[in-house]
């Protein structure tokens, strides 16, 4: 389903998703949302989040690849503190769905639209002045440093936090790629529960038919 073609030992937890109904706003995932966060607010103090493993996991990758965790910080832990502060975005049942899973486990998890994507994915390092189009963003030139996920044709996302509109959730998705995006310090088994949680929650708020989750690495 998806090839590494970097040296880094990262992680990934892929599934689909067919045959989902997007809908702008649920009930039920404003419920989820709610008890997710009151319940990360029992648990988690803001201030010693950094000291979190997952959360410092990736921002040791973070700094590892040229990225400062405390100007960008990681989508997972960026969640969390938005979850503490109260202030989760909407933006339809399928997003909602991957954000919960990922304020759960603290894993950034990437959802695409399957039917946009054109042939073979592969995570390698992206080509010198390759075009990104990110979601609520100008087109951006990538540097050949960056780790991207890429169909033949284009850069779906640059790994792990940015995805693209190219290939975005939107009301006519009807079938979903999962990526739960691990790091090395993140074990496998965080990975897949981070994936598994996210194929639920669609298929809880969204409906459809959920395959197995594969871990890739």
């Amino acid at each position: 389903m998806i090839t590494i073609q970097i040296p880094i030992k990262v992680v990934l937890g892929v599934n689909v998703v067919r045959e989902v109904e997007v809908i702008e706003n649920s009930g039920k995932a404003a419920e989820l949302i709610n008890e997710v966060s009151e319940k990360l607010k029992r648990e988690v103090e803001v201030d010693n989040l950094r000291e979190h493993p997952v959360v410092r996991a990736y921002r040791d990758f973070y700094w590892r690849i040229g990225i400062d965790p405390t100007k960008q910080r990681p989508s997972g832990e960026a969640l969390v503190r938005r979850a503490l502060r109260g202030s989760i975005p909407r933006i339809n049942n399928v997003v909602d769905a991957g954000n919960i899973a990922s304020m759960e486990t603290f894993v950034p998890i990437g959802l695409y639209d399957l039917d946009r994507v054109s042939g073979e994915l592969k995570l390698r390092f992206a080509a010198e002045g390759e075009i990104f189009r990110p979601i609520g963003g100008k087109d951006d030139r990538l540097e050949k440093n960056q780790i991207v996920l890429a169909d033949e044709e284009k850069v779906l996302h640059v790994f792990p936090y940015r995805d693209s509109r190219e290939t975005m959730i939107r009301k006519e998705t009807r079938n979903v790629l999962v990526v739960a995006c691990g790091v090395p310090g993140v074990e496998k088994a965080i990975v897949e529960t981070a994936c598994k949680k996210a194929s639920q929650y669609i298929v809880m708020l969204a409906g459809g038919i959920a395959d197995e989750c594969k871990i890739i690495y």
